[in-house]
C-alpha cells in the first residue's frame, strides 16, 4: 500500500484539499453573531494578543486599564482594548488549546487584526534557565490535530521568516526571551517519560498547546502570527511550581507585548 492510500485510512490526514476554500467562513459566523447580539459594525485593533491563562485579561477586565471592545462578535470570548506604545491592542483570555486558539485567530483576522501575538504557559523540557522566562517559538512539533486541517503533514510548523527577523531585537531586551523550538500537544496529561525523552532528543525546550496550529494557520492563510512560550513550570514535579512572579507575571507580559509592538513599528 502506498503512502497516499495509507493516509486515507487516517481521518486527520484524509480528504483535506488544502487549496480549496472552506464552506463555513469566519466572516459569515461573525455577521450572524453581530446580528443576534445587536452589535455595531467596527474592527478590532490591528495588534491582538491571545492570553490562554487568562491572568492578563482578568487584570484588564477588573481594572480601569482595559476597555471591553464593543465590536468583537465572537460567541465564546471577550476582547479588551489597552493602549501600549501609543497603539490600541486587543487581549483575549482563555483560548486554550490548538483548536480554540485557531478558531479565535480566524475570527480576529476576519475582524481587522493584522498581527496576532500568542503568549501561553509552558512546561520546561530542557532546563536552559530557571522559570519563569519566555521562548520566542521558531518551530513547533505538530503533536496536535488542528494543524493538519491547514497544511500538509510535516513534523514541524514554523514561524514566518519575516516575522522572526522582525523580532530579533527582543532577544536583547528584558524580560528574558530565548529563541527555540517547542512541542505542541493536545493532551497535556499524556506527557509520558518516553515522549519527554523524545522531545529532549529533538532539542525542544518546552511543551505547550497552541503554537503548531497557529503557525500552520498563519502559513495557510498568509497571516502574521508570533507565539511565545511562557515557561512557568516543571510539570508540577517540584514544590511551589507554576509561579509567574509578581502580579501573576502581568507586568512582564505587558513589557513583552510592548517590545513586540516596538519592533513592529520599526519594521512598518
Amino acid at each position: 500500500m502506498n503512502k497516499e492510500k495509507d493516509n486515507r485510512t487516517i481521518p486527520i490526514l484524509a480528504n483535506k484539499y488544502y487549496r480549496k476554500p472552506s464552506v463555513f467562513c469566519p466572516a459569515n459566523l461573525l455577521k450572524q453573531a453581530r446580528r443576534q447580539k445587536s452589535l455595531p459594525s467596527g474592527s478590532v485593533p490591528e495588534i491582538c494578543v491571545l492570553d490562554p491563562d487568562g491572568d492578563l485579561s482578568s487584570y484588564l477586565r477588573d481594572s480601569s486599564i482595559g476597555k471591553r471592545n464593543p465590536y468583537w462578535a465572537c460567541y465564546h470570548t471577550d476582547l479588551y482594548n489597552i493602549e501600549l506604545e501609543s497603539l490600541s491592542v486587543g487581549v483575549i483570555g482563555r483560548a486554550v488549546g490548538a483548536s480554540f486558539a485557531v478558531l479565535v485567530a480566524e475570527e480576529l483576522f476576519a475582524s481587522g487584526c493584522r498581527l496576532l501575538i500568542s503568549i501561553t504557559s509552558a512546561g520546561q523540557i530542557k532546563p536552559v534557565h530557571k522559570p519563569p522566562y519566555f521562548i520566542l517559538i521558531d518551530r513547533a512539533l505538530r503533536d496536535e490535530g488542528t494543524s493538519y486541517h491547514y497544511i500538509q503533514e510535516s513534523t514541524y510548523a514554523s514561524i514566518r521568516p519575516d516575522i522572526l527577523a522582525m523580532l530579533n531585537g527582543i532577544i536583547k531586551k528584558k524580560p528574558l526571551v530565548i529563541q527555540g523550538a517547542v512541542w505542541t500537544t493536545d493532551a497535556p496529561f499524556r506527557e509520558t517519560k518516553e515522549a519527554i525523552s523524545f522531545a529532549r532528543s529533538e532539542n525542544l525546550l518546552a511543551v505547550e498547546m497552541e503554537a503548531a496550529a497557529l503557525y500552520a494557520f498563519a502559513q495557510a492563510r498568509k497571516k502574521k502570527v508570533v507565539c511565545f512560550a511562557h515557561v512557568t513550570n516543571q510539570m508540577g514535579l517540584i514544590d511551589k511550581d507554576f509561579e509567574k512572579g509578581k502580579d501573576n507575571g502581568n507586568a512582564v507580559l505587558l513589557q513583552l507585548i510592548s517590545n513586540v509592538i516596538h519592533e513592529w513599528k520599526k519594521a512598518a
